[in-house]
């Protein structure tokens, strides 16, 4: 996985809905923007999921195990939904980890021009559930997430949530 740091500026690009509240004067320590790609192959997805956590490991970012795990699973859903569905039109994903004073925001991009929707799927298939299950995830920690197009006419699912579980019990 190539890691592309991608400057100090930690707010979202795309959806700007970062928690509101009082901004420190300097950026914190673990503050900043990093970017991985990948090829979009199967092996990317636990490449994907080892990155953010020794990221979020290596910069020191003050995030609950509760939070780390969330973060996980959501990565490597949206990572295999990218391999699994974008890959013939995208050969390339980017994970891109975003850490603000009280949020950390992970989002996967494709481009695959399709927007997904979280459908409801058979008790009887083995897949179809990761959106929705990123949607609960995400929900359960008291996080927001979306899907955007890119200017290139891709996607970007994104998912932010705080640093400080709300919702976990």
């Amino acid at each position: 996985m190539e890691n592309r740091g991608r400057g100090a500026d930690p707010r979202p690009e795309r959806g700007g809905n970062e928690p509101d509240g009082p901004r420190p004067s300097a950026p914190l320590p673990y503050e900043g923007v990093w970017r991985f790609t990948a090829a979009a192959v199967e092996a990317s997805v636990p490449q994907a999921r080892h990155a953010v956590r020794d990221l979020l490991a290596r910069q020191g970012v003050p995030v609950s195990d509760d939070t780390v795990y969330a973060l996980l699973l959501i990565v490597s859903e949206l990572v295999t939904n990218a391999v699994r569905h974008a890959a013939l039109l995208s050969p390339m994903l980017a994970v891109e980890v975003a850490v603000g004073p009280e949020w950390v925001r992970v989002s996967v991009e494709d481009e695959h021009p399709y927007r997904p929707s979280a459908l409801e799927a058979d008790h009887g298939q083995t897949g179809g559930r990761g959106l929705l299950l990123v949607r609960e995830v995400t929900r359960e920690a008291g996080g927001v997430c979306d899907v955007e197009h890119t200017a290139s006419g891709g996607k970007v699912i994104w998912t932010a949530l705080p640093l400080k579980p709300t919702r976990f019990p």
